[in-house]
């Protein structure tokens, strides 16, 4: 159905070359009682990517928060699937129009419909049969941008869609979040090369949450379902850090090289179960 222009956020109408019309199935959330968060990142995710998606917005439960993204496979799609699973609403913005035949990627046809069912919407600005295509996908991303506060970029190759999401999102003065990644990785070297360009470095929701303007919970989980909840890797470094511990310590305490227990280690703070201040790891409780 066609979304009435005086029903747009004002964001929409703020953007170079706005819309000069929308298409949308079911609700859009208030934009004055939600804080919007694009969350994109590499089709071909990595494990990491994967974990630090879910464990985030995970961490974003019970606030007033919507999650956007483009209903892509990778990244696009377990960010839509991690705010359903956590109660969060979600807006997706596909590379096509909104019909049922040709609604892209097919693949994801049945989250569409649970991402309406559970009180968000599907947008477009192309006509309802128009299929996705090459040029579909850049013009749906300053969309994507416009809407949201801040873009969140888990990981993104060095040239990808996800870059130019993220360039659009500095060209409309919002706030670009990105996820550190392993210097070895290449679904990394485009959130640590808009890191090092100035994007603000995302270590575990309540970053994320300050980000967006709002102050964070404190964890009211007991130090025993902390740990209870814990991979066999973490609960190994956990028992080790009763003091503080550098990256080096660890490894040698381990038997493991650094770049092994890195990985680890990030998924840690990401969670808030242990913080790195002075070039020492501490935990959190």
């Amino acid at each position: 159905m066609i979304f009435e222009k005086e029903f747009w956020p004002e964001s929409f109408l703020e953007i170079p070359q706005p819309p000069k019309k929308l298409f949308i199935i079911g609700n859009l959330p208030d934009p004055k009682e939600y804080t919007y968060l694009c969350v994109i990142g590499s089709r071909k995710y990595s494990s990491y990517g994967r974990e630090v998606c879910e464990k985030l917005i995970e961490g974003l439960a019970g606030y007033p928060i919507v999650i956007v993204s483009g209903l892509a496979l990778g990244i696009d799609s377990l960010a839509h699937e991690s705010a359903l699973s956590n109660e969060l609403k979600t807006v997706a913005f596909p590379g096509s129009g909104l019909s049922s035949a040709v609604l892209y990627p097919r693949a994801n046809f049945s989250l569409a419909q649970k991402i309406v069912a559970a009180g968000g919407c599907l947008i477009s600005e192309l006509d309802g049969d128009t299929k996705a295509a090459e040029w579909t996908f850049p013009q749906r991303n300053r969309l994507m941008a416009g809407i949201s506060k801040a873009v969140l970029v888990i990981e993104a190759e060095e040239k990808s869609g996800t870059s130019i999401t993220a360039k659009l999102a500095t060209d409309y003065n919002k706030d670009v979040l990105a996820i550190p990644g392993s210097i070895f990785s290449p679904n990394s070297e485009g959130s640590n090369r808009l890191i090092r360009e100035g994007a603000t470095p995302i270590r575990h929701s309540q970053d994320l949450l300050e980000a967006l303007g709002f102050k964070p919970q404190e964890n009211q989980q007991s130090p025993n379902k902390i740990i209870e909840d814990c991979s066999d890797e973490e609960k190994e470094i956990l028992l080790l850090l009763n003091n503080g511990m550098t990256r080096s310590e660890l490894a040698r305490e381990l038997k493991k090289p650094i770049s092994e227990i890195n990985q680890t280690l990030s998924i840690m703070e990401i969670k808030g179960i242990i913080k790195e201040s002075m070039g020492e790891i501490h935990r959190c409780f």
